[in-house]
């Protein structure tokens, strides 16, 4: 591997890791400063009772909690403007949010317009957030979106029907107390999904244009992590080493993706999430594998890294893409994601809209090899 030798900056929130971490959210929001607390969360972490027990360790610290829980999964942009009615409303100083990827990075754009007015679509881009959130604290539920760790929020646009990106440092959160003990209540289909937004994350940080020695570092580690604990995570549900081996892969995969970026696989699935509201895993992972093929060419060192990582070997006879994208399939169909982009009742006619929004997505822009919109159309096609 070559010696990155150019000016880089990397960048990540105040961490603490481990079983029994988010017991240290009341510590934790009085050193902020937090008095009045907005707890975003979603109902099914509700259900699980994460959400109640955050707001408990928040009342034992003399914080006031004002739930937040109207979210659905790929947060929508009129529910970040509800809770900046309720953040103001209640007079709250500060945001806790215990979840996965949706009231997590709802979280951030209830921050993001609490500080700087307007509207979340206004957000949309690359360095578009002028004035930093208010405190954020974090407490992820799932192993999979690191938004916990990440200068990026993904909001749905519901009038045009597609996701955008806000990327800024000013969306980072101050505090993610991330604890594996939270990823033992996950149903089979969520761990799979997240964890193959884990594994995505990984991939696309590794060989996106803007990676570095210090991204690289995460990113390979989180594919060895994602191939060999996901399995175990979602036959065994309760194994804590498991669950820390992927709760490790988002960590590090988060870390990687929010300072090197993805590529097309994350623009393409934003664009088909926020036609059809599917979840965001399962649409990274039905289309990764095509979206290597047409990548390969332009990053072939990288993606045999990747499939060393993996441990994936290249049969004799057998070029290393096939090799690859026929390891990712293996893995992908081995834990449930069986479906294809049709299944969901997506129209063949629909892709050449799809594509022209996958197009303006900001994570094309380190995709490793430029596409046009005719080459998207193409990869959709192939996942069709």
């Amino acid at each position: 591997m070559a010696v990155d030798t150019l000016l880089r900056k990397f960048l990540i929130p105040e961490m603490i890791y481990g079983n029994g971490a988010h017991q240290l959210t009341g510590q934790y929001a009085g050193r902020f400063g937090i008095s009045n607390a907005l707890v975003v969360s979603d109902p099914g972490v509700v259900e699980v009772g994460w959400t109640g027990r955050i707001m408990e360790n928040l009342a034992l610290a003399g914080i006031t909690a004002v739930p937040f829980t109207e979210i659905t999964p790929n947060p929508k942009d009129h529910e970040v403007m509800a809770g900046v009615e309720r953040y103001h409303a209640a007079g709250c100083d500060g945001i806790v949010t215990v979840g996965g990827g949706s009231p997590m990075d709802c979280a951030k754009g209830i921050g993001i317009v609490c500080s700087n007015g307007g509207h979340i679509l206004d957000y949309e881009g690359v360095d578009q957030v002028p004035m930093a959130m208010p405190p954020l604290i974090c407490v992820p539920s799932t192993a999979g979106s690191a938004a916990d760790v990440s200068q990026f929020a993904i909001i749905t646009d519901t009038a045009d029907r597609r996701k955008v990106a806000i990327i800024s440092k000013s969306v980072v959160p101050d505090l993610a107390l991330i604890d594996p003990l939270l990823t033992t209540t996950m149903p089979a289909e969520l761990t799979a999904c997240t964890g193959m937004d884990a594994l995505v994350h990984a991939i696309e940080a590794y060989v996106s244009n803007a990676s570095s020695s210090f991204t690289d570092l995460h990113a390979l580690h989180a594919i060895r992590l994602v191939t060999r604990h996901l399995a175990e995570a979602i036959e065994k549900p309760a194994s804590l080493e498991a669950r820390n081996g992927m709760m490790l892969a988002s960590t590090q995969a988060g870390m990687a993706f929010s300072n090197a970026s993805l590529g097309a696989v994350h623009a393409m699935a934003h664009s088909l999430g926020g036609l059809i509201d599917s979840p965001h895993g399962e649409c990274n992972a039905q289309l990764l594998e095509h979206v290597i093929a047409y990548n390969y060419g332009s990053a072939a060192e990288r993606y045999q890294e990747v499939s060393h990582a993996m441990g994936i070997d290249c049969p004799a006879g057998q070029d290393s893409c096939t090799a690859l994208t026929a390891g990712i399939r293996t893995l992908r169909m081995s834990i449930g994601i069986t479906r294809t982009i049709s299944a969901p009742g997506i129209q063949y006619e629909q892709i050449p809209s799809l594509a022209e929004k996958a197009m303006l997505d900001a994570c094309m822009v380190t995709n490793p090899r430029r596409p046009t919109q005719k080459d998207i159309e193409k990869i959709y096609a192939a996942a069709f």
